[in-house]
């Protein structure tokens, strides 16, 4: 079979940059494999989709899903991420990734982490994204938690009222999702698929997810700080929005199709890719201007 494939080689010239790329594709209940020309999905009832891998940014596999050896080597090789992920909650398991030749970002990141000093310098850009109008000049990481705290606590409480909906504050057990209200079951689906969309833009670039300026102690901390940039739009306005129209029976379609349509209103792969340069110090530290 492998003498007589069809399949263009992909070179690193001829791939589109991430924030080209279709975010994402979420799949569960069926496999991934290749013919001779592409990469194709075969469902439960053994409908046949070909996916232009080159074409995306990540694929999301939920549950029941099963994928060839070669099926993953052609994916990786088009720069496109694999994340396995939970059903409903589309929880954030792990992700495969080509490991980038090219590793200036990733020494840039580091040099940057290393120094406490520029680490800060980093850490107040992001904040700057979220308090414009205040001046963070002497606050340390601590106190510009804290006020991120409230921020995020405030926002909760907003968009409680904006859409009337009740809520007793943010709560998740790990691996029981059902046992938390409609809001918090949507919060933690709606974050897991963007950490799985930032993981794949990360890796795309060049950097490191480990590498955090303001998380710390966590899998993925350089994913949480760039979440933080954009939660609030596409996780937490979207969750009360969804709750209220879903009228209490949590929908995974729905929240879905809702998600991927703010994603791509907001064109989330341009500005996270725009921002992670700016925020790791501009075009120097970009590669192929991705």
């Amino acid at each position: 079979m492998a003498k007589n494939r069809l399949f263009i080689k992909v070179t690193r010239e001829s791939l589109p940059q991430v924030k080209d790329k279709y975010p994402f594709i979420y799949l569960e209940r069926g496999r991934l494999e290749i013919d001779d020309s592409s990469v194709k999905w075969i469902d439960s009832e053994c409908h046949v989709v070909r996916l232009p891998v080159a074409t995306l940014n990540t694929l999301l596999l939920g549950p029941g899903t099963s994928i060839t050896h070669e099926a993953v080597k052609t994916a990786v090789a088009a720069n496109c991420s694999i994340c396995w992920v939970g059903e409903d909650s589309l929880l954030f398991y792990a992700a495969g990734f080509l490991p980038t030749a090219d590793t200036r970002n990733l020494k840039r990141q580091m040099e940057l982490a290393v120094s406490k000093e520029k680490s800060l310098k980093v850490a107040k850009k992001m904040f700057v994204h979220r308090f414009p109008d205040t001046d963070l000049k002497g606050k340390t990481l601590k106190e510009m938690m804290g006020m991120e705290g409230h921020r995020v606590r405030a926002i909760y409480q907003k968009m409680a009222e904006k859409y009337g909906v009740g809520w007793k504050g943010r709560s998740y057990v790990p691996g029981k999702m059902t046992l938390s209200d409609v809001t918090n079951q949507i919060l933690t689906a709606t974050n897991a698929a963007l950490y799985g969309i930032l993981c794949s833009a990360v890796h795309s670039m060049g950097y490191s997810p480990h590498i955090g300026f303001v998380h710390s102690g966590s899998p993925l901390p350089f994913v949480y700080d760039l979440a933080d940039l954009y939660k609030e739009y596409l996780c937490i306005d979207l969750s009360f929005a969804l709750t209220r129209e879903m009228a209490g029976v949590y929908n995974k379609h729905l929240v879905s199709k809702a998600f991927r349509e703010r994603v791509i209103g907001m064109d989330l792969l341009v500005k996270a890719a725009k921002d992670i340069s700016d925020l790791m110090g501009g075009k120097s530290a970009c590669r192929g201007g991705q």
